[in-house]
Parts: C-alpha cells; sequence; structure tokens
C-alpha cells in the first residue's frame, strides 16, 4: 500500500478545516503557491479533484468530503501522539533518580513540591546505576553526569563529603584534640565514592593517616551511614544523604570537607526546556539544594 505525499495531505487537512488557501498558508507560515502546489501533489496522486474553485467560492467536491472525514481525525490522533511524545501529558511528570537519592533526600521533601504543586502529578522512578536517558523511562533525570547534545542539564550540586559520627561517639571525642581523637575509632570507607577517602581527606587536611588506624569498607553510603548511626565508627556524608533524622542521629565533626569531583544535574530534552511542568520541578529542586548547602 502506497502512502501519498504527507505533507500534502497536512496542507490539504487546513485547507479543508479553514475553508481558504491564503488561511491555511497564514497558519502553515508559508505562501499560498506553496499551499495550491501541495494540493495539486495530492489530487495527481489521488486522480480526482478535492475543490471545487468558482471564483473566491471554494468547497469541497464529494470526494473531498469522503477524504477529509477520513483523514482528519487520524492526523489530529498523530500530532496528539507527538506532542505528548515530545512534551508529555499535561499535568504529569515522571522523574528518574538515583534509588538512595529518592530515599535520603527526595522523599522527605516530597510533601512540600506537592503542596505548592497540586496540579502536578509528579511519579518518581528509580534506579541503581547510570540510566539510559529515555522517555521509556521518565520525563526528565537526576543523574551525575552530563548528557549528550539533546538534552538541557542543570546543576544541582558539587559533591563534598565530611565526617560524621553518632552522638556517643563525639561525646567521647569532643573535647580531645582533632583529629588525633578520631584516630581511636575505626574508619569507615565507602569504596564506591572515591579510591583512598580517608587517606585523601587526611592529606587535604595536611596530616597522615597513621598506618595502625581500623578501617572497615562498604560498597556504598547507605551501609556506611548505617553502621556509622549504630556506633560502628566514624564515616563520610554529603549534604544530600544528611537528611532530619541523620541530623538528629549523628553528629558532623567539625573538620574539613573534601571535594569528590562528582555532581548531581536535572536533565531533560532541550524541545521540552519551556514545558511548564519541567520549569516548576527545576526550580523547586534548585530551591532545596540551596537549602540543604544553606542548613548543612
Amino acid at each position: 500500500m502506497k502512502l501519498p505525499p504527507l505533507r500534502a495531505v497536512q496542507y490539504f487537512e487546513v485547507v479543508a478545516r479553514l475553508n481558504s488557501f491564503s488561511k491555511a498558508a497564514e497558519r502553515l507560515s508559508v505562501t499560498q503557491s506553496a499551499v495550491s502546489h501541495q494540493i495539486r501533489l495530492l489530487e495527481d496522486f489521488l486522480g480526482e479533484s478535492l475543490f471545487d474553485r468558482q471564483g473566491r467560492l471554494l468547497q469541497l467536491t464529494p470526494v473531498g468530503q469522503r477524504y477529509y472525514d477520513d483523514v482528519a481525525d487520524p492526523l489530529q490522533a498523530i500530532a496528539r501522539a507527538s506532542h505528548q511524545v515530545r512534551e508529555g501529558v499535561s499535568g504529569q511528570l515522571r522523574l528518574a533518580v538515583f534509588s538512595s537519592l529518592a530515599v535520603k533526600w527526595l522523599m522527605p521533601q516530597l510533601s512540600d513540591f506537592r503542596q505548592k504543586h497540586p496540579e502536578i502529578d509528579l511519579a518518581l522512578e528509580m534506579f541503581a546505576d547510570h540510566p539510559h536517558l529515555s522517555d521509556k523511562l521518565a520525563d526528565c533525570f537526576i543523574v551525575d553526569f552530563e548528557p549528550g547534545r539533546n538534552y538541557q542539564y542543570d546543576l544541582l550540586y558539587k559533591e563534598y563529603l565530611y565526617p560524621v559520627c553518632s552522638h556517643k561517639i563525639w561525646q567521647q571525642i569532643k573535647d580531645k584534640p582533632l583529629p588525633e581523637a578520631l584516630w581511636d575509632y575505626p574508619l569507615l570507607s565507602v569504596t564506591s565514592l572515591m579510591e583512598n577517602d580517608w587517606a585523601q581527606w587526611c592529606k587535604l587536611g595536611g596530616f597522615s593517616l597513621p598506618k595502625s588506624v581500623k578501617i572497615h569498607s562498604f560498597s556504598h553510603m547507605l551501609l556506611a551511614t548505617e553502621a556509622a548511626r549504630y556506633e560502628h565508627g566514624i564515616t563520610f556524608l554529603n549534604y544530600y544523604f544528611m537528611n532530619e533524622i541523620d541530623r538528629e542521629q549523628l553528629v558532623r565533626i567539625p573538620m574539613h570537607e573534601m571535594p569528590t569531583g562528582d555532581s548531581l544535574y536535572f536533565v531533560y530534552k532541550k524541545h521540552r526546556a519551556r514545558q511548564p511542568e519541567i520549569l516548576q520541578l527545576g526550580r523547586w529542586l534548585q530551591q532545596i539544594s540551596s537549602q540543604d548547602d544553606v542548613n548543612t
């Protein structure tokens, strides 16, 4: 089955709906002769006249009317489907985010977004590793890498780590000189953050990590945080993982921060940069990111 010239079908639908070649040309932002050319192409393809032209009077032929009735709805359906792929469903938004970040940082604050923007139905999708940026997964993402050229990305924050411990350990070290007091406790290292995190932190502070210090390794910050909560030692946290519960149960040790070189970005397709739902979500994420920097 051979398809007609699709641009010609589009032009025909607009002319028939507006009942005017000049209005169709204005709506399509082309010349009237371009519209006439496309209609002739379609009539030649179909072998039938679609319009009766009598002076300034224009009307569909019986064949033209039947053809319009058959193609108008499918064209509108294609337009709606294409708009939903490009822009998403109005009022709905899917945000994909690291599962640990969603649990520790986003979920505790999500009610604030829903109160401020009840018109937006925000659904969360979680992933454990670097995701493939696809509409099949979500409309927008929070990731730790800069995406390709078809995507817009807004910096949320640059990652810094700082040492934390339980209240019990803090009571035992708070009146002792630092960092020497730290070496009496196991240091909890997160292997996924950076290589030799404690050694690098010591180097940044201008002192050396004693060889006698016990170091326990964990694959993820969540595990190390729980270990610190249960008084197994001292670990690193970042702004996004130090939520209200952590602030109640853990103490930030007043020593220097360490940059990891990683950053978090709010990512979405460039052609959706003006979509109201994405703009609102982006502003809110920027707002709570800056608040976390101030409060921590």
